[in-house]
């Protein structure tokens, strides 16, 4: 058995500490000062926790390895399998063309330029976050605002700021579920936490987006659908975060959002010409005045109606019953590892959801909408293997960052950390977002800020007497805000619009509201952490 030690340079908590944050230091050097390939910097990273965990803290080698390999298991199933299956629905959906049938439609729910950017950056951007996430909200919705007749560099900042609120339950909750496995926390805890965080930044942007498009004309003519559409958001994702399921939050939150602006008469009025003229300074795609026969706008959208359809029924009390007696929980390999007060680790045991895992239920509602669209089987397979290769540096990124995080979790590395986080007392509290924002601003993921920062937060939460639950939630909270100024998101804007090396434009632009926006997260969870705001936690 190996027992993990707080303390094992020189005896010293504060030298442990340095030396315990060597692998995230390098990691994060690589991927934000030197710009390497996120791939290569989370291996390099890996190698640097298994030396650490081998010389500095004295964890066999065999454990070491063992304990990557876990991370590594984890992060091909459920993460990456979860996100695999959702962008092969996308892509039957791009392959048949009924995403450009969707596209169309959202053309026509409104002229308005400002409730457009809605529907499509705010709403559909949501969707498509709980669907697959990893970037692909910001490149589709900018392509298609571009397509709606908006200047590419606005349609970009739009696109970028948008995709904030659903980051934490995007790719069908592969944050969540990654915060919890990595915390040792419940995941219905810790998914109801985020849930009364991530909200409040819901009712805020859709009036951010509807100034960004229009100034103060804007927020003034189109609060109402706005503020509208932003409540009905946040109700949803508070609902099905805390009551329903984490994998469906952003889904029952994007349908409601995007419920709550076609109720609106206001959202519904034909746009001024002046506004028109001037928002939409680029040039409008001709294919937008195509009409599409009813059958094929309703085939458009079978493929989202089916996730929910399978997710809710996966809810249903005796069917989640089924499901999960198909689980599989053994000792992992090689495994053998106590905390500092002689306790087994959790870690030691694995448990393989084969059947409960989102990414299998997103695999039989992929399966359904290959039959609707008329997709055949082999070329289904075919568009599968393609996403598989089109993900595939995502894939060994995910994996390499998660055996990163097992090894740190396991070796002591992450409990040394949060030993001497913890010495911030209440203003742990403030910093706790600060942490996940910066993590996502560098690595682009939410889910990878979640692996490396998750334990840290909860260990230094247990020291300072704060609550895990709350810290653990805020590393997930602030780490969306992170997301607008990543350089892989902001990459991947600029290469969607055609505005290639103008990320610097981009990041000028998205800079202040993402500080700005963290500031306000922060707030919220130093009232939640005291008596002002402490009622909102479950």
């Amino acid at each position: 058995m190996y027992v993990q030690e707080l303390e094992p340079v020189a005896d010293s908590l504060g030298l442990s500490a340095l030396v315990a944050t060597l692998p995230l230091v390098i990691v994060l050097v690589l991927l934000g000062g030197v710009r390497m390939k996120a791939h290569r910097a989370g291996l390099i990273g890996l190698a640097a926790a298994a030396l650490v965990a081998c010389l500095a803290y004295g964890m066999p080698v065999g454990q070491t390895l063992s304990g990557a390999a876990q991370g590594a298991v984890f992060g091909l199933f459920p993460i990456m399998w979860i996100v695999v299956n959702a962008l092969w629905v996308y892509r039957m959906t791009v392959r048949t063309r009924h995403f450009d049938i969707l596209r169309r439609s959202f053309g026509r729910l409104s002229d308005d330029p400002r409730i457009q950017a809605l529907v499509v950056a705010f709403c559909f951007g949501a969707l498509l976050e709980a669907l697959a996430g990893f970037g692909a909200p910001v490149a589709i919705c900018s392509v298609m605002l571009v397509a709606l007749g908006f200047d590419p560099v606005r349609a970009a900042v739009v696109a970028l700021v948008a995709n904030t609120a659903p980051v934490a339950f995007g790719a069908m909750g592969t944050p969540v579920v990654t915060l919890a496995q990595v915390t040792e926390l419940p995941l219905d805890t810790v998914a109801s936490v985020v849930g009364r965080q991530t909200p409040l930044l819901a009712l805020v942007v859709p009036l951010v987006l509807v100034g960004l498009v229009d100034g103060r004309r804007g927020l003034r003519e189109t609060w109402v659908p706005a503020l509208a559409c932003g409540t009905a958001f946040a109700v949803g994702q508070f609902i099905a975060s805390n009551y329903v399921s984490a994998q469906l939050a952003d889904i029952g939150a994007a349908l409601l959002g995007a419920a709550a602006l076609v109720a609106v008469p206001h959202a519904r009025r034909p746009a001024a010409e002046p506004v028109r003229a001037a928002v939409l300074t680029g040039a409008r795609s001709e294919d937008l005045d195509e009409e599409d026969p009813r059958r094929e706008v309703v085939r458009a959208y079978a493929p989202y109606a089916l996730i929910v359809a399978v997710f809710s029924i996966a809810q249903i009390p005796v069917v989640k019953d089924w499901l999960a007696g198909a689980t599989r929980t053994f000792d992992w390999p090689f495994l053998d590892v106590a905390n500092p007060d002689g306790e087994p680790v959790g870690a030691n045991v694995f448990t393989w959801p084969i059947v409960s895992t989102g990414g299998t239920l997103v695999l039989l509602a992929g399966v359904c909408t290959a039959a609707v669209l008329g997709v055949h089987a082999r070329v289904a397979v075919r568009e599968w293997a393609a996403t598989v290769h089109e993900l595939r540096f995502a894939i060994l990124t995910v994996t390499s960052v998660l055996g990163l995080a097992y090894v740190m979790n396991l070796s002591g590395q992450a409990a040394t950390i949060g030993q001497f986080v913890a010495a911030a007392g209440a203003g742990l509290a403030f910093l706790s977002p600060v942490l996940g924002w910066f993590g996502v601003a560098v690595s682009g993921s939410d889910t990878s800020a979640n692996a490396l920062f998750g334990a840290l937060q909860v260990s230094a939460a247990r020291e300072s007497g704060l609550s895990p639950e709350l810290l653990a939630a805020a590393n997930s909270s602030g780490g969306v805000l992170g997301k607008m100024i990543s350089p892989q998101n902001l990459t991947i804007a600029c290469a969607a619009v055609g505005l290639a090396g103008r990320e610097g434009d981009l990041l000028r632009k998205v800079l202040p509201w993402s500080l700005g926006l963290l500031l306000v997260m922060c707030l919220i969870v130093v009232g939640q952490s005291t008596p002002v705001l402490d009622w909102m936690l479950p």
